[in-house]
């Protein structure tokens, strides 16, 4: 019970109940009464208490798991589920954007390409990885290393975590826009499988550009929208305090996005966010990403890029006028 980590304040109960515990195992332990009964009574109103209350997380309050500072990240993933990796740096144009790291890696012997979002873990990481906002050549480097899978017929593996791709005067003059939109035009016919996960923040082309898969999953405490709630907020009501309702507005958590076949499915998350058990985590995503690949690596190429192309042009219609 001590390992329960609480951060944001719809987990005050759960603290409460914590220092309770401790507080009677302290009792017991300095006056020798047995207090096993209170004890069992308070852990089972813990559990039953974690099951509620993460059972009915709103919009905003999934925003904030997705952003706790714990949470896994990509090169934590890659640690707990690959055998190896070898990371591969440059777009071979401008440069080596930190925010976005790639190389092969072996899952169960099985050579992959694992490509993902990096926003780092203290403010000395955040600032090296841009806090996970990719430039341009991030995008373009996630690119060559798709294509590189692609030459040795290798699936591509997409960790999906960021607040958006960076906005910055510089990224726009480099051709952020046409970046990600290359990104998407190329991923969508790509000869080999690629599985996608979103295990954080999946932020408008930012998330997209790394996006596109024959499977495309939402670890269950993350959110995938065109806009984050604050901005979309600041839009709407020219203030970041309307951002709990933009959220509900937004419907971008992982059960609107498979309610409205946006997504293939929902990575179910330990008890109280991935970051409360990230080894039961990984080990939850390397299962889906091996029983995948049995499945995708037997299908024919044309019929996998076929189907690839059709889920994604039946998520909206374009009426050109």
């Amino acid at each position: 019970m001590e390992q329960i980590k609480t951060s944001f304040d719809f987990e005050k109960p759960l603290a409460e109940l914590v220092q309770q515990i401790e507080k009677v195992k302290q009792v017991a332990d300095k006056t020798k009464v047995d207090m096993s009964a209170t004890l069992a009574e308070l852990e089972d109103k813990l559990g039953q208490t974690q099951k509620t209350l993460y059972s009915n997380l709103t919009g905003w309050q999934k925003v904030q798991m997705s952003r706790h500072a714990e949470r896994p990240q990509t090169l934590d993933y890659i640690s707990m589920i690959c055998d190896d990796f070898i990371e591969m740096h440059g777009d071979r144009t401008v440069g080596d954007d930190k925010a976005i790291i790639g190389g092969f890696a072996t899952i169960d012997g099985q050579t992959v390409m694992v490509i993902g979002h990096q926003k780092g873990k203290n403010t000395k990481e955040r600032q090296y990885r841009n806090f996970g906002m990719a430039n341009p050549e991030g995008y373009r480097k996630a690119l060559r290393l798709m294509r590189l899978a692609e030459k040795f017929n290798k699936p591509v593996i997409s960790f999906i975590d960021t607040m958006g791709a960076y906005p910055g005067l510089e990224a726009e003059e480099r051709g952020q826009g046409e970046a990600i939109a290359r990104n998407l035009l190329e991923m969508s016919v790509l000869k080999v499988p690629i599985i996608c996960f979103v295990v954080g923040e999946g932020a408008s082309g930012g998330a997209l550009g790394i996006g596109i898969g024959d499977k495309v999953y939402m670890l269950e405490h993350t959110w995938y929208s065109v806009i984050s709630p604050e901005s979309c907020s600041s839009i709407l009501w020219r203030s970041w305090d309307y951002k709990e309702k933009a959220a509900e507005c937004l419907k971008l958590t992982s059960d609107d996005m498979f309610k409205n076949k946006l997504i293939d499915g929902i990575i179910k998350e330990p008890l109280g966010g991935a970051h409360q058990n990230p080894e039961q985590m990984a080990g939850t995503i390397k299962k889906q990403i091996l029983d995948d690949l049995k499945v995708l690596t037997k299908e024919k190429t044309e019929k996998m890029i076929t189907a690839r192309i059709d889920k994604f042009c039946a998520m909206g219609v374009v009426v050109e006028g």
